[in-house]
């Protein structure tokens, strides 16, 4: 336990490099018909930004890892694309597939965001991420390479589903051993969506009982939970296993795939 308290922290610390992006999203996102697809890594400073964008914008989407060394995704990509680059973002309702993390965010904000352009911030990320690799180091750089214990295992038959959003220290530990075990999961965006969401679950900035902001994406999933919002939450439809807490998660994923 102690272990995994040291990696919420350092994940914390990696939230932190870059400057609370990755928290906050839009109330009522424009969710496309067919699911995103994005084939990245957690560990990636590219894959990041992409990631930033997704929770800002409260897109779910489906994640393919692609770890290094990782065998099932990564050559995918190259049939796909013909390279291995990462990210590699697909949109089957466009007939869309790219690489390059700004083109991919250019997109997004063009399709899914609500003027159709790219805010300045995100406009003109530099050219060497000098804040998210820093952010990769003090994370310990998980979620960069693959378990080499799992190298032989299928994919499950089913898409793990996880509930959270980049710049959570909890979400972030779960989202790096799921892409070391190269496990696809459904990513729902649960970002926070005015600051009465802010703080973690018990020790918000709005005392009192939680509600969620009325006819929101958070409202919907309160009532999915049963309860507060609380992140990261994994369902797992392969075993019917639905459950809360980060380092009790990451004890599942480890016991069942690896």
């Amino acid at each position: 336990m102690v272990n995994h308290q040291i990696k919420v922290v350092q994940a914390l610390a990696s939230a932190l490099t870059e400057g609370g992006r990755g928290v906050s999203g839009t109330a009522f996102p424009k969710q496309p018909e067919k699911s995103l697809k994005l084939y990245e890594f957690e560990g990636s400073p590219f894959c990041r930004r992409v990631r930033e964008v997704m929770t800002l914008l409260n897109l779910d989407y489906e994640v393919y890892p692609c770890p290094k060394g990782g065998q099932k995704y990564r050559k995918i990509v190259k049939e796909k694309g013909g390279k291995k680059q990462f990210p590699f973002f697909i949109d089957e309702n466009s007939g869309t597939q790219m690489y390059e993390s700004q083109e991919i965010i250019h997109y997004l904000f063009k399709h899914y965001g609500k003027t159709g352009k790219t805010p300045k911030k995100f406009a003109q990320y530099p050219k060497i991420p000098v804040a998210a690799f820093a952010g990769t180091m003090i994370n310990g750089a998980r979620g960069v390479w693959i378990n080499k214990k799992i190298t032989d295992r299928e994919a499950p038959a089913q898409l793990l589903e996880l509930w959270g959003f980049e710049a959570s220290p909890f979400t972030r530990v779960v989202r790096g051993v799921l892409t070391e075990l190269e496990l696809p999961f459904i990513f729902h965006n649960v970002p926070k969506e005015r600051w009465q969401d802010m703080g973690p679950a018990a020790l918000r900035l709005k005392p009192g009982k939680y509600q969620a902001l009325k006819g929101g994406k958070r409202e919907r999933v309160v009532e999915l939970m049963g309860r507060d919002i609380q992140v990261p939450y994994l369902v797992d439809p392969n075993t019917g296993v639905k459950m809360f807490e980060s380092a009790d998660i990451v004890k599942y994923l480890k016991k069942q795939y690896s």
